[in-house]
């Protein structure tokens, strides 16, 4: 325990003689018992008789010390502090913590003081301190806790600072109440070619160009209000345009906002969209864009050519639906799986020039973005001068189901049907040769034909002898 001795000088009644001498035994028993949670009466040491302040302490056994020595009732290294308290002079109140062994397994912490009533007689009067001692604990778990605490605290603000430092996003930390900036990471200090440490204190929308300003400050009082703004593009006063995407939080009481700048945000200098449209414009492959309502708005020159029109004047305004598409039909399931989603690729079709010849394409297309108010874009590829991967109607048969429904739109409905149906014969008859181990006859029996007619349609498909 903590200290275990202590001292103090005692301010005795003045007129105790005049007041207390009329008390008899059994009143002064019951003033001393009350005034402690344990008094003792001793002889030359010896318990002579007890008196307890709580059940608990008679469930301790304290009552059973009676006859024995005051000393044999303590641990060990407590002894030395019960002589001591017998030696005193009882005339100042020289308290001592001792421990009583327990049956229940812990021991019993007393704080005694001992007066001494007659030459051989002394009363001990002790505080019980176990309730003391679970304070203590508690106070010593809640501080262990707290440095745990404390630590974990600590772990975490070493790998924000790790994580803050060594992004390669720009960061700042803005204070909510005076829009300056409390902190900023490396990445920010260098996008705005200064020291981090001039940065901070300094209101955030300084580092933009005073036009900019204004709408800077309206989105960080939007963050604060609504937790977050949209985002915001801006040009640093030392810098390109870049997006800014603030965002409240609550730290210590107070609000802070995060501000992140990205540059690679923003849409592209007009000098690279120069660049990229004049790549798209001498792409092999025919390029075309229209409005929702599927008119061209613009084509490059491989459309162009395609089509063989001498200006991109002469395509805009014209429905795309003009040189794409073996019929309306087809056109428009290629519109339908558009709309249904989002993109579509690799579709086969025709394309027509402008005095009515034809030539086989792919078509991928785009909408976007979906809704209404949508645009079209079209890439056309002639496929023309590609090896035919196809098969002859009549020569030989598809070899699936992809190969068939490829046929829409190039071959009449009845040869599709034709041949559909020579395909499905064919698979049966490969599975129930397959199933019954090439035995024909059983294959014919599984099938519902006659002997002849499946070595006939052997023969027909070229699957063996007739």
């Amino acid at each position: 325990m903590g200290v275990t001795t202590s001292t103090a000088a005692t301010v005795p009644f003045r007129n105790a003689k005049r007041f207390l001498s009329d008390l008899d035994a059994e009143t002064a028993g019951r003033i001393i018992a009350s005034a402690a949670d344990i008094a003792l009466i001793l002889e030359n040491g010896v318990i002579k008789d007890v008196a307890l302040g709580s059940e608990d302490l008679t469930r301790e056994g304290c009552e059973t010390w009676r006859g024995r020595r005051w000393v044999e009732t303590v641990t060990v290294e407590s002894r030395p502090k019960i002589e001591d308290l017998l030696k005193g002079d009882g005339q100042s109140a020289h308290w001592r913590q001792v421990n009583h062994p327990s049956p229940q397994g812990l021991d019993i912490p007393v704080k005694y003081t001992a007066v001494h009533a007659a030459e051989d007689r002394v009363i001990a009067l002790g505080r019980d301190l176990r309730t003391v001692a679970a304070m203590q604990q508690r106070l010593m778990e809640a501080q262990q806790e707290l440095e745990r605490d404390y630590a974990r605290l600590r772990q975490a603000e070493s790998r924000y600072q790790l994580l803050f430092q060594t992004i390669s996003e720009p960061v700042f930390i803005i204070d909510a109440s005076t829009l300056e900036i409390d902190e900023v990471n490396p990445a920010g200090a260098e996008l705005v070619n200064r020291s981090a440490s001039s940065l901070v204190g300094e209101p955030f929308a300084e580092i933009f160009e005073k036009s900019a300003r204004r709408p800077v400050e309206i989105g960080l009082a939007t963050a604060i209000a609504a937790g977050r703004a949209d985002e915001i593009v801006a040009r640093l006063s030392r810098g390109a345009e870049c997006a800014v995407l603030a965002s409240a939080f609550r730290h210590g009481g107070q609000t802070r906002l995060v501000a992140r700048l990205a540059v690679d945000r923003v849409s592209a200098s007009p000098e690279s969209a120069a660049h990229f449209l004049g790549i798209l414009e001498t792409l092999p492959d025919g390029l075309v864009a229209t409005g929702p309502d599927l008119r061209i708005i613009a084509a490059n020159k491989s459309f162009l050519e395609l089509t063989q029109l001498a200006a991109e004047r002469q395509a805009i305004g014209e429905l795309v639906s003009r040189f794409v598409g073996r019929s309306s039909t087809d056109f428009n399931v290629l519109v339908s799986n558009l709309k249904s989603h989002g993109a579509v690729r690799n579709f086969a079709t025709v394309l027509r020039d402008r005095f009515g010849a034809t030539e086989d394409i792919e078509i991928s297309a785009v909408l976007v973005p979906p809704g209404e108010a949508a645009a079209y874009g079209f890439a056309i590829r002639s496929v023309a001068r590609r090896p035919k991967t196809g098969v002859k109607i009549g020569e030989e048969l598809p070899a699936s189901v992809d190969q068939l429904t490829g046929l829409v739109g190039r071959v009449a409905l009845k040869d599709i049907v034709r041949e559909s149906t020579d395909l499905i014969e064919r698979l049966c008859i490969e599975a129930a040769l397959e199933m019954t181990g090439d035995n024909r006859a059983s294959a014919a029996e599984m099938l519902g034909l006659s002997r002849q007619g499946l070595y006939s349609k052997l023969k027909r498909f070229g699957l063996g002898e007739g």
